[in-house]
């Protein structure tokens, strides 16, 4: 196979309209999908009808004729309608797509007056179908399951499939250390935030959908004998807890050990904390028949590790 030239961009030369797909296509990581986590959403009519609307948006679209075809970019402004068949006895479901119809490679679609990309509707899909067909210069946007003697489509027969191109990610690691003992030992059976020292401000991105959090306390030191949970809280979410004891089968009050625990989850943003300042807390419960506690000192270390990521 030979280079194609002149490379991007020289100055004097010719440039075929593939190489700025191919440009597209490498900015993108030959990604496909929409562009941010809002694009295109597909949503009933203003008033239900046997239809649906596209609203703003953009996307990169993946050539599927040819390798070198490249990836072509589209975007739509205001609200899009786009008429839906109805139904008769028996239900349908359809895929909504974003199709580009490129004629150097397929069908005889003229740039000048015709549209070359456009909101297509393939009708008769399966009922779990999520992706354009194999082949297809397209990319998905929602499925409409119709049932029998519809006429009116609603939000409730939308399913959305969009997936976006290149999802941002975030990654931020906390680290803290007590400068002082921080014992705990009371509120036993209910969980309190635990120690002081694993308490962080996070921005949460305006753009977050989910978060996967690593909360680590390194070096906890268990005085007698203990039994309960480690967790933590973004906001008002909490993740899921994990167990945490001394490994006595004595119930000696007078033993210690040191234990590192360590709770994770992924957890889903709600829109309200998205855009805001949250608190990242440790938090912790103990049992009520165990009498020993817990303490975080100067050689305990307490980090968090924090991942936002975009979703639709």
């Amino acid at each position: 196979m030979t280079l194609i030239n002149p490379p991007l961009l020289v100055h004097g030369g010719t440039h075929a309209a593939r190489a700025f797909r191919m440009m597209v296509r490498d900015l993108s990581h030959g990604a496909q999908g929409i562009t941010e986590a809002d694009d295109l959403k597909v949503t009933q009519l203003a008033t239900p009808g046997i239809g649906v609307r596209v609203g703003d948006g953009s996307a990169v679209i993946r050539g599927a004729m040819a390798w070198g075809q490249g990836s072509y970019t589209q975007y739509n402004v205001g609200f899009h309608s786009v008429p839906i068949a109805p139904t008769g006895v028996s239900g349908r479901s359809d895929l909504l797509v974003l199709r580009v119809e490129d004629p150097e490679y397929e069908g005889v679609r003229n740039p000048e007056k015709d549209d070359i990309g456009y909101f297509h509707v393939i009708p008769n899909v399966s009922a779990n179908t999520v992706s354009a067909p194999a082949g297809m210069t397209a990319v998905a946007l929602a499925r409409i399951d119709l049932p029998a003697n519809t006429r009116v489509v609603t939000d409730s027969m939308i399913k959305d499939v969009r997936t976006i191109a290149n999802p941002r990610r975030s990654r931020q690691l906390y680290t803290a250390s007590p400068g002082e003992d921080q014992n705990w030992e009371g509120n036993k059976g209910s969980w309190a935030d635990w120690p002081p020292a694993a308490r962080f401000e996070v921005p949460v991105p305006a753009w977050a959908r989910r978060a996967r959090i690593v909360m680590t306390v390194s070096g906890l030191q268990v005085l007698g004998s203990i039994w309960g949970s480690t967790a933590f809280r973004l906001g008002g979410v909490q993740g899921q807890s994990i167990q945490i004891d001394d490994g006595s089968t004595r119930g000696d009050s007078d033993s210690s050990v040191r234990i590192n625990a360590i709770s994770a989850d992924t957890i889903d943003i709600p829109a309200e904390m998205r855009g805001t300042t949250q608190r990242l807390q440790g938090m912790v419960l103990l049992a009520k028949d165990n009498a020993g506690y817990l303490q975080s000192d100067i050689v305990t270390t307490i980090i968090a590790d924090v991942e936002f990521e975009e979703g639709i």
